[in-house]
């Protein structure tokens, strides 16, 4: 065999070679089910700028956290979040009027607060709407909810997941709540949506719309009686140094969202995309988890601090008092609210 016949011959022998180590990478990447995507080299290097209003401890803040962690694993650190705390760039509001227009990114945002900007999502404030946060799970994360939080790419923005507040309970620094008639005479803080303040006034309190940063310092300097939320807030934000008495009335079950920015998402690669909602609704879980198994702690460490706690006021009573709501409400939402009730049952 002459020189050209030999080197042809090795080199064959190696593309064959090659040929057979490469089908056997695929092969096994197959078998071991691993996708065979782009590596993180090829995702351009993104910085996502991620607000809440609430504070470190805050069960908002644990989801964004965790959101954070899984981006940057499933990107090799392409993509990073960076975390605003504490109201820094401005209250519920104002963060989503900066996403509507490009200036945020993305968000946890109470649910209350995005109904002034689509309508429907107001249903799932209605008192008493949710018997158990399963049953609040279901619906949210099933067609209702998607079609829903569907809606938001209307008004520039993009619903990723709904992550959690929780059931809400009232507090108050005047007397322990059992029933209705114990909040005649209370000014309470409520969300700034109208089925909350209508709630409230059904049930006989001054019900006053305010920005929760706001909230705090209202009640630091005793403007206002009372407030309502979840318990993880109630201990994140240390209202026992304010407030005396606590009421699981669990009248509402709010939920949270993780939204994007619809510039910012139009703007990502559809793989990057693709692992922005696996994040989304995998954070929303943990955070759902966290709260349940941190609740009877929380309300333990409340107690410790000197809050009276009435763990079962007349709930029957508040339910009856809040009845007018669903015949106030109930055509606004086209059929949402027959279709959540169906399920719920």
């Amino acid at each position: 065999m002459n020189h050209n016949a030999r080197f042809t011959a090795h080199a064959a022998s190696c593309y064959t070679s090659k040929f057979k180590q490469l089908n056997l990478t695929l092969i096994c990447a197959g078998l071991l089910g691993l996708p065979l995507m782009a590596h993180a080299e090829e995702i351009t290097p993104t910085n996502l700028r991620l607000a809440t209003v609430v504070n470190t401890e805050d069960t908002y803040h644990i989801a964004a956290e965790r959101f954070q962690q899984l981006v940057s694993e499933q990107t090799d650190g392409a993509v990073s979040v960076e975390i605003f705390p504490n109201a820094s760039l401005g209250d519920e509001r104002t963060i989503l009027e900066g996403m509507q227009i490009g200036t945020v990114d993305m968000g946890v945002i109470t649910n209350g607060p995005v109904a002034n900007f689509v309508d429907e999502f107001s249903v799932f404030e209605l008192p008493f709407l949710f018997p158990t946060a399963e049953s609040a799970y279901s619906v949210l994360d099933g067609e209702i909810g998607q079609e829903i939080l569907g809606k938001l790419e209307d008004v520039n923005l993009k619903g990723l997941a709904f992550a959690e507040r929780g059931f809400r309970n009232i507090t108050n620094s005047q007397h322990a709540i059992n029933a209705p008639q114990d909040l005649e005479g209370l000014t309470l803080r409520v969300i700034e949506n109208e089925v909350y303040v209508d709630t409230f006034r059904e049930l006989g309190a001054n019900a006053v719309p305010m920005a929760w940063t706001e909230a705090l310092t209202a009640l630091q300097q005793g403007t206002i009686d009372g407030q309502e939320n979840p318990v993880n807030a109630i201990h994140a934000f240390n209202l026992a140094e304010t407030q005396d008495y606590l009421t699981m009335t669990r009248h509402i079950y709010a939920p949270a969202i993780f939204i994007m920015s619809l510039p910012t998402w139009n703007g990502l690669q559809e793989e990057v995309q693709e692992i922005v909602l696996d994040a989304a609704s995998e954070a929303s879980s943990y955070a759902r988890e966290q709260n349940a198994i941190m609740e009877a702690e929380q309300l333990a460490e409340l107690a410790e601090a000197g809050m009276e706690i009435n763990e079962s006021p007349d709930i029957a009573a508040f339910q009856e008092a809040v009845a007018p709501m669903y015949e106030k409400y109930g055509d606004q939402f086209g059929d949402y609210l027959q279709r959540i009730q169906e399920e719920v049952k």
